[in-house]
């Protein structure tokens, strides 16, 4: 960890709602005027498309048909905690891009001078901008940890943040997002939720026991079935459980008073409705972000 140099990971898995806390991040970093490198969790896989699709079809040849994204076969988990460590050492280290899409392809072709990117690629290595406040990574893998290997990214993070809707509500969410943004039905994302089921339970799960504070959404509407719901249940259909690691660091009648409609369930956890969610966060997460841009200076 490292006071200088601090380091920022969102962590939640496919579907999970990871870029409402991004959302609320930039908020606070732009009022706040924080300069943040920002790095994308999927650049830090080791597969680009075609190559997953031809490991994942070989493994699955072989009896292996839990081959996934989620697991440390197609993720640098070695790469993460490396750039976690030098960042926090140096506030400088090397990033890529993920190419999700023709918009995209476009813009980062323009950006690294090339003709040749396409949908499901990696851009080239490039340095972070000099001068950076501190480094936001957003994605899956945050706090990766393999114990085979002796990898544990949380070691070199100083604020983790998981966001973890209940299972049902994030499946739902994924299906919907699938559907919507990629045009796979839902049996396809079911098949991709069933070939992940291990390797989420073994290396996305325990993230959030390591987390400063989790963002967990829970509906108020039956999500028993996921795979026939019709439609996403909204934030006024839910609410959001925050859970802190150090309660002794937040301070709850503060929060209570600022967020309507909220309250104590433990003496860790704050309930807040789902309306309030990204509002929430920005109250929880804006006195953090100026201590942590204080204590730089010290």
């Amino acid at each position: 960890m490292s006071r200088k140099h601090p380091v920022i990971a969102i962590t939640g898995s496919s579907g999970a709602g990871t870029t409402t806390a991004k959302r609320a991040f930039e908020n606070i970093f732009r009022r706040t005027k924080i300069k943040a490198a920002v790095i994308e969790g999927d650049s830090l896989h080791s597969l680009d498309r075609m190559a997953f699709r031809a490991a994942a079809a070989e493994a699955a040849k072989a009896g292996n048909n839990t081959f996934s994204h989620f697991g440390p076969e197609a993720n640098h988990f070695d790469k993460i905690e490396a750039m976690f460590k030098q960042y926090g050492e140096t506030g400088s280290c090397k990033r890529r891009y993920y190419v999700h899409s023709e918009p995209e392809a476009v813009e980062h072709n323009k950006h690294f001078n090339l003709t040749n990117l396409t949908p499901g690629v990696f851009t080239p290595w490039e340095d972070i901008e000099a001068g950076s406040d501190l480094l936001f990574y957003e994605g899956l893998h945050g706090l990766a940890h393999d114990e085979t290997k002796g990898i544990d990214s949380a070691k070199f993070v100083d604020l983790a943040i998981g966001v973890v809707p209940v299972v049902n509500l994030e499946w739902i969410q994924k299906i919907h997002r699938d559907k919507a943004e990629r045009g796979y039905s839902a049996e396809a994302t079911v098949d991709t939720i069933m070939r992940r089921m291990p390797d989420y339970i073994k290396f996305i799960t325990p993230q959030f026991s390591r987390t400063d504070i989790n963002f967990q959404r829970v509906a108020t509407v039956d999500t028993s079935n996921p795979f026939i719901a019709r439609d996403i249940p909204t934030p006024d259909e839910s609410f959001v459980i925050c859970r802190f690691k150090d309660p002794k660091k937040i301070d709850f009648p503060y929060l209570i008073n600022m967020i309507p409609g909220s309250f104590m369930s433990r003496s860790n956890t704050i309930v807040v409705p789902g309306g309030k969610m990204s509002y929430a966060m920005e109250i929880i997460l804006a006195p953090i972000m100026h201590e942590m841009i204080a204590n730089k200076s010290k």
